[in-house]
């Protein structure tokens, strides 16, 4: 019996030999899982935040200041037009003049150049309150489509897919919904004219956009959503869709329309003469032409220069603020009296 039994125990503990321990607690997957690998702590003395603050502080100051500078020599004129080109009967009722073929689209407004304005000039329109971010509306195309044609028509495209049981080229609500304003400018007597070509990125063009890939079956519905294509056009050529397809993130944003290849010379009146067919009166939008140069930093925004001012002005604010405070009471480094289970003792 007792053979058996110191038989039986040999066999247990060999078997509990053969189990799978966990692997040894001194390997370097260990210890970086348990984060003791060597790492930089860096010790924030007063001194060093304090240093961090004012260099922070001295270097954006001076980015803002260029930035402020080089966006306020851009030279921009925005002129909102939805409102003045409706014609007076239709004041109240914009919706009945917009719809109505029979009613002509033209207008003429002027506006008075305020700065010189060096070529390249952009010529952009802007839309507000329109909402190109709208989930249902990003996804309402088909990519496939639109590089390989209308054999990769498919469902992501609804609801504009078909018409007559044929499909739409180029699907989806995106394209449906081409904004087509047109624009024209004269200078007194003369023609000031609009570059239309190049408007587009590159890539879009190439990559994007099948040169193979023509209109087919596009706006022959009985809702008409916006403008028309060429269908002797390849995609890749019509350059107003390309650009509107690269949809806004925010509900008030500019699309290129052109540039305007010759300078505006400062208190000339340019006479702008708008075919106003778009339709955002039923949304309550707003619609803008906006004539604009550039510079080495972009067109015209002030917030990255006042982002940087502010986060300048403030990082030396907190410098001269922490530096007062480190003056008037010193703290000595790695003093254990300031830990808290030491304050809490040293006040019992």
């Amino acid at each position: 019996m007792e053979e058996a039994s110191t038989s039986a125990s040999g066999k247990t503990a060999a078997h509990g030999r053969q189990r799978a321990f966990p692997p040894a607690r001194s390997g370097v997957f260990y210890r970086f899982t348990q984060q003791n690998l060597p790492a930089w702590k860096p010790a924030m003395t007063p001194g060093c935040v304090i240093t961090i603050f004012l260099v922070i502080g001295v270097t954006f100051v001076p980015v803002g200041l260029v930035c402020l500078h080089a966006s306020n020599h851009v030279a921009e004129i925005v002129h909102r037009y939805d409102i003045d080109c409706v014609p007076n009967a239709y004041k109240r009722n914009k919706q009945a003049y917009i719809k109505n073929s029979s009613i002509s689209k033209n207008c003429t407004q002027e506006v008075k150049v305020k700065y010189h304005m060096r070529a390249p000039i952009y010529v952009y329109y802007e839309l507000d309150n329109f909402y190109q971010n709208h989930r249902r509306y990003v996804k309402s195309r088909s990519d496939k489509q639109l590089r390989y044609g209308q054999k990769h028509t498919d469902s992501s495209c609804g609801p504009i897919e078909r018409n007559d049981g044929l499909p739409v080229v180029p699907c989806g609500l995106i394209a449906w919904s081409l904004f087509n304003d047109t624009y024209g400018f004269t200078r007194g007597s003369t023609e000031v004219k609009v570059n239309r070509k190049n408007i587009s990125w590159k890539s879009d063009q190439e990559s994007k956009f099948g040169k193979d890939v023509y209109p087919f079956n596009f706006q022959n519905g009985s809702l008409i959503g916006g403008g028309r294509l060429d269908p002797d056009l390849p995609l890749s050529e019509q350059e107003d869709l390309i650009v509107w397809m690269r949809t806004a993130a925010l509900p008030q944003f500019r699309k290129l329309y052109g540039v305007i290849e010759e300078d505006l010379h400062v208190d000339e009146t340019i006479i702008m003469h708008i075919e106003n067919n778009y339709n955002t009166y039923s949304f309550g939008g707003k619609k803008s032409l906006i004539l604009t140069t550039s510079s080495w930093l972009g067109g015209k925004n002030d917030f990255l220069g006042y982002a940087y001012l502010g986060t300048g002005s403030l990082s030396l604010f907190l410098t001269i603020l922490f530096a007062l405070i480190h003056v008037k009471n010193p703290r000595p480094h790695n003093d254990s009296n300031y830990l808290s289970w030491n304050r809490l003792n040293s006040n019992s």
